[in-house]
């Protein structure tokens, strides 16, 4: 029995060839037709030279032949690289050289940035362009994504492979440069993948049960909104082809072409993170359909989830008012961890700071004592996660050693997320430490306050950061992007803020901005507000509290 990632949709393609398994606005792929494709693209890899343990990057929005570039990567047993399309030709280099590129599948588009790139990167060696309908010329030395496949053999021969093949997962970079996490494929499986019931926690014992339940239900429509960069993006889609599901591919996010999708593919399950999509989302759900007006029917959405990002409350109990069939969750985890912890929204629920999850029984608090802390005490400790993590960091030994520690005679990952376990077992996550101020002694997270802020009607999005201050060491300053052009002041911000936070965890600073920079997956990118704050004067400030 092997719990490979290869061996698992290979499991559901033969009980369900026929199936559509990828479909966007203007065709569909089934699982037969993934076969050939993926099999053909890793036979065109094996050709050039790829070797299992080998890296293939994918530069790509959410497409297709991504998916089948995946795929093909793992028949193949070589390691797949996430490579963020929105990266300059500096950060392109920083990625091909940190993962020993060999080779790259990557849309038109973004010809000019690989042909910038490729001199000084020895070895990549083979480069594969995907036509994306652009106009841009194909370089030198590289091959049509569609004649690689032609050239290649559709059979699936590939030899058996083994739990230990690694899956990795470049992280965004959000406090330092991005970093390459090492999971053993079975082990990203159990956290991530379905080999876990997410609810319970049991195992998913037989490596065919997902593709034997999926072929004997009807077909789930699943919709991975953000982009396949994104770990959580990448788990929805094999998730779904595990079992037999249907993943719809939408390569540019907009609000309403995400309902407009939801309505043309009777999408069953969406996956989001936090509110950098959500608010857009919202606001078109509210305005209907631009050109008629019509509402959105979303009429067989069983489930909203989001995950990695902040969903703030507020929210979540707008979107609950307009799908009250559907039920909305908020779980927790990142790169370096996988899934820790779900919530289930619920209308008028007490707001303790983040999100508020049920943990899962690999997932702990640990105290600076380095034992779990106790339920009700109020001790703010740092989430730790046992059992199935990962490896480490590819070519970063310290940083390895300073996420993946052994603590009490058990290996633990503990990213830096401080937390804080409430009196019935719940867990309040209050953010990264590294990104924390330190206010006159008072630890603030500015997941908390972001979340308190865009409880404002006039707030489309926020992030926290500290800045100097003379006598607190820091104090709460606040970069805004606001729904219209009016700017609220720190005073009409202060009633709302008051019902969610405590006063001093208030913002002093403000600084107003046309659009707040984040990742493509929606993640907060604080080094640009902070550079941003430093960069000019805020908009307003208050005077200081004379106590805390």
């Amino acid at each position: 029995m092997t719990h490979n990632i290869a061996d698992l949709v290979e499991h559901a393609i033969d009980l369900v060839p026929e199936r559509v398994a990828l479909a966007d606005d203007t065709r569909s792929v089934t699982y037969a037709e993934l076969e050939d494709r993926a099999n053909r693209l890793a036979h065109y890899l094996q050709a050039q030279g790829v070797k299992p343990g080998d890296k293939v990057g994918i530069y790509s929005r959410n497409t297709i032949e991504a998916v089948e570039a995946m795929v093909a990567v793992f028949k193949a047993r070589a390691v797949m690289v996430n490579v963020n399309f929105r990266y300059v030709e500096n950060e392109l280099q920083y990625i091909f050289d940190n993962s020993d590129l060999v080779a790259l599948i990557h849309e038109r588009r973004y010809t000019g940035k690989v042909a910038g790139v490729r001199p000084n990167t020895p070895l990549l060696k083979t480069v594969i362009v995907v036509d994306d309908g652009t106009d841009a010329p194909t370089a030198e030395g590289t091959v049509e994504y569609e004649a690689a496949l032609a050239a290649s053999s559709g059979e699936r021969n590939f030899g058996d492979r083994s739990t230990d093949d690694i899956f990795m997962i470049y992280t965004g970079g959000t406090t330092g440069m991005p970093k390459g996490v090492m999971w053993r494929q079975e082990d990203w499986w159990r956290v991530l993948g379905g080999g876990i019931n997410f609810v319970t926690g049991e195992y998913v014992e037989d490596e065919w049960e997902q593709a034997k339940i999926g072929a004997g239900s009807p077909q789930m429509v699943r919709f991975p909104i953000p982009p396949l960069i994104h770990g959580g993006s990448q788990a929805a889609v094999f998730h779904s082809l595990f079992g037999g599901g249907k993943a719809i591919m939408l390569p540019e996010f907009t609000g309403h072409g995400v309902w407009q999708t939801i309505d043309q593919f009777d999408v069953n399950l969406i996956f989001i993170t936090g509110d950098a999509m959500a608010r857009p989302m919202l606001d078109a759900l509210e305005a209907g359909h631009p050109e008629t007006g019509e509402p959105y029917k979303h009429s067989v959405l069983w489930a909203m989830a989001s995950s990695a990002a902040l969903f703030s409350p507020a929210l979540k109990d707008k979107f609950m008012e307009h799908l009250p069939s559907t039920m909305i969750t908020d779980s927790i985890g990142s790169s370096e961890t996988g899934f820790g912890g779900l919530s289930v929204a619920a209308k008028g629920a007490n707001h303790t700071g983040g999100p508020r999850v049920k943990i899962d029984t690999a997932t702990e608090v640990l105290g600076e004592d380095g034992n779990p802390v106790e339920p009700g005490s109020g001790e703010v400790g740092i989430l730790a996660r046992k059992g199935h993590i990962p490896l480490g960091y590819y070519n970063d030994p310290v940083k390895t050693a300073a996420t993946f520690k052994e603590i009490n005679g058990t290996r633990y990952s503990i990213p830096g997320d401080f937390a804080r376990v409430e009196e019935d077992g719940s867990v309040t996550m209050l953010g990264r430490g590294s990104v924390s101020i330190n206010s006159g002694g008072e630890k603030i997270y500015p997941e908390e306050v972001e979340g308190a802020l865009k409880c404002h009607p006039e707030v489309f999005d926020a992030l926290v950061i500290g800045v100097a201050d003379e006598r607190w060491g820091q104090r709460v300053a606040a970069v805004v992007q606001c729904r219209g052009a009016v700017r609220p002041t720190l005073d009409d911000l202060r009633p709302v803020l008051s019902q969610e936070i405590s006063p001093y965890k208030l913002p002093r600073s403000l600084w107003f901005v046309d659009e707040i920079k984040r990742s493509p997956a929606g993640k907060p990118d604080y080094k640009w507000a902070h550079a941003h704050a430093e960069s000019r004067p805020a908009d307003e400030e208050a005077h200081a509290p004379t106590t805390k």
